[in-house]
């Protein structure tokens, strides 16, 4: 199937089934007499990981439960009660097969048109639009949501050995989502983010006119199995791209607007004399 589309309400879904595996987890560990800081290295993760996902903020992925399971007894306890993982707090229902995708990802592009895109969000931008979301959103909403968020941009940061790459329209920035304030934290954070080698970033000048993703935004990812698959999102749907071909469009338009976008440099610069223009 080309594309995998599911609707959603627009709402967070509650986290149960996380909250109950991250006991189970630490009950296992705490059992087998284990420190979170010693499982961490046993498993392949850092500390933050593990706590994030004994806390049921965090998803664990397919690799986290395959190293967890003989370094806390092989019960099998957690292999059964992966499959009824299905609800992580703050992230829509069509995004989450994605975002389980992201945290083995090898290889992930983005291309933006709409806004910044949320592994390069601050918190009061990320605050900003939440707060502004029709139908409004209830407090203890919201706050998952800008949750949810920041736990992402983990990715950033743990992942050293992946490969990032960024490409983002100048009007982002010029329309001041927030006010000047929060533009000028969003510009900061954003060129900190991007400094790693291993995150190419470029924006593509409003000069530039007609390019190759004028179809809207495209997101790209890469399995460790070297398997690439695309990501579509619309006002209240998302769509799964796992279709080669569809998957192949994808890539050509995204390499050929990476040779129509700014290079590193000049992306930088220009970021730093919108901030100064602020």
């Amino acid at each position: 199937m080309a594309w995998d589309h599911e609707g959603h309400d627009g709402e967070p879904d509650p986290s149960d089934s996380l909250r109950t595996f991250g006991a189970v987890l630490q009950a296992l560990r705490e059992h087998a007499g284990i420190s979170r800081e010693t499982f961490a290295s046993l498993v392949g993760y850092s500390k933050h990981t593990v706590a994030s996902v004994e806390l049921g903020r965090r998803m664990p992925d397919p690799e986290f439960i395959e190293r967890a399971e003989p370094a806390l007894g092989n019960t099998g306890a957690l292999r059964r009660s992966a499959p009824h993982l299905n609800r992580q707090p703050g992230l829509a229902t069509w995004f989450r097969k994605w975002a389980r995708l992201e945290q083995g990802a090898i290889s992930l592009y983005t291309y933006e048109s709409r806004l910044v895109p949320g592994l390069l969000q601050t918190e009061a931008y990320a605050r900003t639009l939440f707060g502004q979301r029709l139908p409004p959103l209830a407090d203890e909403q919201l706050e998952a949501q800008v949750a949810a968020r920041l736990e992402r941009q983990q990715l950033l940061r743990e992942r050293p050995n992946a490969t990032y790459s960024f490409i983002l329209e100048e009007h982002l920035f010029l329309r001041c989502t927030g006010g000047p304030e929060v533009t000028r934290e969003l510009i900061d954070h954003v060129l900190a983010s991007v400094e790693p080698r291993n995150v190419e970033f470029q924006v593509v000048p409003m000069k530039r006119g007609v390019h190759a993703a004028m179809d809207g935004p495209i997101r790209l990812l890469e399995t460790p199995a070297n398997r690439w698959f695309g990501y579509c999102e619309g006002q209240e749907s998302g769509q799964f791209v796992s279709d080669p071909k569809v998957v192949s469009t994808l890539h050509m338009r995204y390499a050929k607007l990476r040779s129509q976008a700014n290079s590193y440099e000049e992306s930088v610069a220009m970021l730093e004399t919108l901030r100064g223009a602020l």
